[in-house]
């Protein structure tokens, strides 16, 4: 599937089957997350085999089950860190999909293993993602309307219409949706609202945009 067909078709997934993951998923994965951290900066790490993060109350408080793969999000603290946490985890998502894996973005009801992944000088562990063969493909969420997310100076364009729908695609913390994209000639500007991981979020719906949007119509301010 292309990428619009896998945003379209990733749904949130908690529960998971105990089959291993596939080598070459394993090495397809590990080659996006080398780019993504080659491109970015940060220090993204595929944690194989470890059930431990997800065995706690919080995990299954969560509805969480079968999870002994996940992706941490590593970086240099900073500003930008949640943001950029949040589009190329999104990116790595996508590419899970593409690939047959189910995934979800989990921010607090997961324990901390630190023998899973290292976590340098200057870094912090910002979120992860559970990874896997889910038990099901999970279920479409509850969307806004593209005119409650998004505002124009004038008639929406088709490619800033089709960027904000893909937007409303993406997970965000507890679906709130909190963020605005604003067009004012070819220029976009993209704001997190208030709430829990609104700056993940933003980083997760900027990517969406791009996709749906084509970068070459538009510039980020």
């Amino acid at each position: 599937m292309d990428l619009m067909e896998a945003m379209k078709e990733r749904h949130s997934v908690r529960q998971y089957t105990d089959q291993t993951l596939d080598e070459e998923v394993i090495r397809l994965l590990t080659e996006e997350i080398d780019a993504c951290n080659q491109e970015s900066g940060l220090h993204i790490q595929l944690v194989k085999n470890e059930p431990k993060a997800f065995d706690g109350f919080m995990a299954h408080y969560g509805k969480f089950s079968g999870v002994t793969n996940y992706i941490a999000m590593v970086g240099k603290k900073g500003p930008a860190l949640e943001e950029t946490c949040g589009y190329y985890g999104e990116r790595l998502v996508l590419k899970a999909q593409q690939l047959g894996l189910n995934t979800c973005w989990v921010a607090m009801t997961y324990s901390k293993v630190k023998s899973a992944y290292s976590v340098d000088a200057g870094e912090k562990l910002c979120i992860v993602i559970s990874l896997g063969y889910g038990k099901n493909q999970g279920v479409p969420h509850k969307s806004k309307s593209v005119d409650q997310v998004a505002k124009a100076d004038g008639p929406m364009p088709d490619w800033f219409r089709s960027g904000v729908e893909a937007s409303l695609l993406a997970p965000t913390a507890m679906n709130q949706q909190k963020y605005q994209f604003t067009l004012n000639g070819k220029i976009v500007s993209a704001r997190a609202g208030m709430g829990f991981y609104s700056k993940i979020d933003l980083g997760i719906v900027k990517y969406h945009f791009e996709l749906g949007a084509g970068c070459e119509n538009f510039s980020w301010i």
